[in-house]
């Protein structure tokens, strides 16, 4: 008895083997990587703004962080993915995923749904083409502007739902044409505050080349994107001929949803259109075919969907009327004609809802290429809340 207690005291007071470096960083590493993947999934991302599509309210180069708890986190449906990489390794065409393990997608209990008039970061629907599953297809930020039930639809650039106007957002871009013998230096552009516009010619000092390529009405010259007001200063210039405000009238813009017979919709004359609700039976008539067949056949996960002559099967079976599994949402951008949405690419499903934006926590302006890395940093932006 007492030899097996001097053994156990003699045992006990033994130093501890002590990891080595590279053990307690790995250690590290992988507790980080699973506390930031938790975060991540269920709290708060962080995302960057590529485009200019959501102008002025938010603007290329910033940095947003977006909450989950809102709307409610979703479960992944793709089990194996490498954390903090989407869709490619940085830098690279690799995969960071593998798609051979999907599990269904549930969505956790939050605080709310999202509302008509706020941003909303979801998964481009489209993106199925790509082969993509649904929690690796691509981020978007627009802004809602129609819920389950809703009718969207938009009157000469005025959007209404359920028939009554809805306030713009502040600082909402549209689109003008320019008409400039000699282009426009960016320098005057700079000045006013103007940033999107076609260029022809980058690596020129001006906006555009000597001879203008793009016709509105049989005008030669170039298009910006901006406010009415920026528009007028711009005008203001005596080597402007003439700034024009841009309206597409039905039937002008072949690329706008559905792209269908018997539809002449466009960015500015689009709809009536309503968001179907979860649980709602339509007939299935070819109209409906043309605004919610794409729906039924890719988001409804549904299997062996097939459209053809204006008809739906269903595991090869006909079907006259259809009930939906999910709600739907229309998304635009503030930069109203140079922005890829629902009017483009047609309805977002529920499931592809993934957070709203609360605050820019960084932003870059890069639109200068001669500014210095501090000059570029738009400190007046850093902490601003979303709306």
């Amino acid at each position: 008895m007492l030899d097996f207690l001097k053994r156990k005291k003699k045992a006990e007071s033994e130093p501890k083997v002590k990891r080595s470096f590279f053990r307690e960083l790995a250690n590290d590493i992988l507790f980080a990587l699973i506390a930031v993947t938790i975060i991540r999934g269920l709290f708060i991302e962080a995302y960057a703004i590529p485009t200019g599509s959501m102008e002025n309210s938010m603007l290329i180069g910033d940095h947003l962080f977006v909450s989950k708890v809102h709307f409610g986190p979703r479960t992944p449906t793709t089990l194996i993915q490498f954390p903090l990489a989407h869709q490619k390794f940085w830098g690279t065409n690799i995969p960071s995923y593998s798609d051979i393990i999907q599990a269904p997608s549930f969505r956790l209990p939050g605080l709310r749904d999202p509302r008509v008039g706020e941003p909303v970061v979801f998964n481009y629907p489209p993106d199925y083409d790509k082969g993509y599953p649904l929690d690796i297809k691509t981020f978007y930020v627009k802004r809602c502007m129609a819920t389950p039930g809703d009718v969207f639809e938009v009157r000469n650039k005025q959007v209404y739902v359920n028939g009554e106007p809805v306030e713009n957002p502040p600082g909402m871009l549209t689109s003008f044409f320019v008409q400039a013998d000699k282009g426009v230096h960016q320098r005057y552009m700079r000045e006013i505050g103007i940033t999107d516009y076609y260029d022809d010619n980058p690596g020129d000092t001006y906006a555009t080349t000597a001879v203008p390529m793009y016709n509105y009405q049989g005008k030669k010259g170039f298009f910006i994107f901006t406010t009415q007001e920026k528009a007028d200063k711009l005008a203001e210039y005596n080597f402007i001929r003439s700034v024009e405000e841009v309206t597409y009238q039905q039937g002008d813009d072949a690329r706008i949803f559905p792209r269908a017979e018997g539809f002449n919709w466009s960015r500015d004359f689009f709809g009536p259109l309503r968001m179907p609700e979860k649980g709602e039976t339509i007939e299935l008539t070819p109209e409906n075919i043309a605004l919610y067949g794409e729906a039924i056949q890719h988001y409804e996960h549904n299997d062996e969907v097939e459209i053809r002559n204006n008809e739906v099967f269903i595991e090869g079976e006909k079907i006259d009327t259809y009930t939906f599994k999910q709600g739907y949402y229309f998304m635009i951008g503030d930069n109203r004609h140079n922005s890829e949405d629902s009017r483009t690419w047609g309805l977002v499903p529920y499931d592809h809802i993934v957070g709203k934006p609360l605050f820019i926590f960084w932003s870059m302006d890069r639109t200068d290429p001669n500014a210095g890395f501090f000059q570029n940093i738009r400190f007046n932006r850093i902490l601003d809340l979303i709306k």
